[in-house]
């Protein structure tokens, strides 16, 4: 059974001050399934006050009681993994198993911010004179404000929900109301553990009426957002207008370099098991394939083979690899990029329709020989497509890979040290994976350089975001 999804203020469960309500749709099928409560100004002005409060609360709990509460938060996720999972595939439509696998993941990623929240140290600086201390100390930041999209509805949460609780913290989450459920039980597994009423909060709405509101005001101290970079470019501007800390996690375009001397069986099946995870809908999703030519017709057809053989289905039926797109706006765009390139002379080599009227479902797409000047090799497609086109050497696989104003994530593959080593230094990105996926993992940093944001999620460096450093000098009397 899928709830009707109540905001969660002050400690609280309930509906908006005004009672209005937004609808969830289940993507597999079209329908509706249930409501999630929508707030307004009056909703948030409580959200507000309930984090200043919980703030000057939770800010005075030691490290070591943070991390026992947190850990609790996260035994209570897994123990409710088999609970929760299924209101997320209804929600976003990915399959059953990967909806699984996010909720244990949640779990990692709030175990890793428990345990490094224990090791926030300052440091001693030597001073110039006798009897004087140096000191730098580390004082949480104050109360945050995060937005977070729908395509991973409880990672892309608790990265910035734990990141600031673990620091001392409090945090307003404004949650994807396309998929609301599953967050709200990631609140919910952290509440049971025992986080004090106003610490953490969740609110859902117009998105833009609520980051409009929220960032400016006096209260908030940081935010973090996850989406578009032209989202991430307005809410990056009015946070600096009011001097605001802030983290950006905004879009990509991965691109795939793929050398001759690759082992080009493991590159085709990783790449398309990583290609269709989530529909496509992966902001490190890789998209363009960069093969060189010697090797490029074996790899196109072996990618292709893969692609035809991703079972497509609802969510919550057994065997489904791929399920529906979350919303109709994906169909849309996926269907306006591939009648692009194929306007600029790309060739389909599979896919590249609707599947059926009811549901989002799209076929796995292979594009081939797409020109530079396709709207698909400038914008994420953020759907279950895979652009491939050869390259001669290293000079214009880096080139290309450049060539982009994005630099989230990026792959390659080659047996050569040399090549390895090289790509790594050339290619401008803030997360590159050689010959295996090895993103995403709590304990290493996960951001972006260029118009795909700053700050990480990820890692040690993660937790400084939610921190100030203060500067104690002291003299003995």
């Amino acid at each position: 059974m899928y709830p009707n999804v109540l905001l969660f203020i002050n400690g609280q469960w309930g509906p908006s001050a005004a009672g209005r309500t937004l609808p969830v749709v289940n993507p597999a099928s079209g329908a509706q399934i249930g409501t999630v409560a929508r707030a307004e100004k009056a909703d948030l002005d409580r959200a507000l006050e309930a984090a200043d409060q919980g703030f000057k609360k939770w800010r005075k709990v030691s490290a070591f009681d943070r991390y026992k509460i947190m850990r609790k938060a996260a035994d209570l996720l897994r123990e409710r993994a088999d609970l929760i999972a299924p209101l997320m595939t209804q929600e976003q439509g990915k399959p059953l198993p990967e909806a699984r696998a996010e909720v244990m993941a949640g779990a990692d990623i709030i175990d890793w911010f428990a345990e490094e929240a224990r090791r926030t140290y300052g440091r001693v600086v030597p001073a110039r004179a006798e009897n004087i201390y140096q000191l730098v100390i580390k004082e949480p930041v104050g109360p945050v404000a995060a937005f977070t999209p729908w395509n991973f509805p409880i990672n892309q949460v608790v990265r910035k929900l734990s990141g600031a609780v673990a620091a001392g913290c409090s945090i307003i989450v404004k949650a994807p109301e396309e998929t609301p459920a599953s967050p709200a039980e990631l609140i919910r597994a952290f509440a049971d553990a025992g986080v004090p009423a106003g610490v953490v909060n969740l609110v859902y709405g117009v998105p833009a009426e609520i980051s409009e509101y929220l960032i400016p005001h006096p209260v908030i101290r940081k935010i973090s957002f996850t989406g578009s970079t032209s989202v991430g470019k307005q809410l990056a501007a009015l946070a600096g207008k009011h001097m605001k800390r802030s983290t950006m996690e905004l879009g990509g375009h991965a691109p795939v370099i793929v050398f001759d001397d690759a082992d080009l069986d493991a590159a085709a099946k990783m790449l398309s098991g990583s290609k269709y995870r989530n529909a496509g809908q992966v902001c490190v999703s890789p998209t363009r394939f960069l093969v060189q030519e010697k090797i490029y017709d074996a790899f196109v057809e072996k990618f292709v083979a893969a692609s035809k053989n991703v079972k497509v289905g609802d969510g919550m039926e057994k065997g489904t690899a791929m399920g529906a797109l979350a919303n109709p706006r994906r169909i849309a765009a996926m269907e306006t990029g591939i009648q692009d390139a194929i306007k600029h002379g790309a060739k389909v080599q599979t896919g590249g329709d609707r599947i059926g009227s009811k549901g989002n479902f799209f076929q796995p797409t292979v594009l081939t020989e797409v020109p530079n000047d396709a709207r698909v090799m400038n914008e994420e497609p953020f759907g279950p497509m895979a652009v491939i086109n050869p390259f001669r050497n290293f000079e214009d696989a880096v080139k290309e890979a450049n060539r982009l104003p994005f630099g989230l994530a990026s792959y390659a593959f080659t047996r050569s040290a040399k090549t390895a080593n090289a790509i790594a230094a050339e290619v401008e990105t803030g997360m590159m994976t050689i010959n295996h996926l090895g993103l995403a993992l709590p304990e290493v940093p996960f951001g972006g350089v260029k118009d795909s944001g700053y700050g990480t999620e990820g890692g040690a460096d993660a937790l400084e975001a939610y921190l100030n450093a203060k500067f104690v000098s002291q003299a003995g009397v």
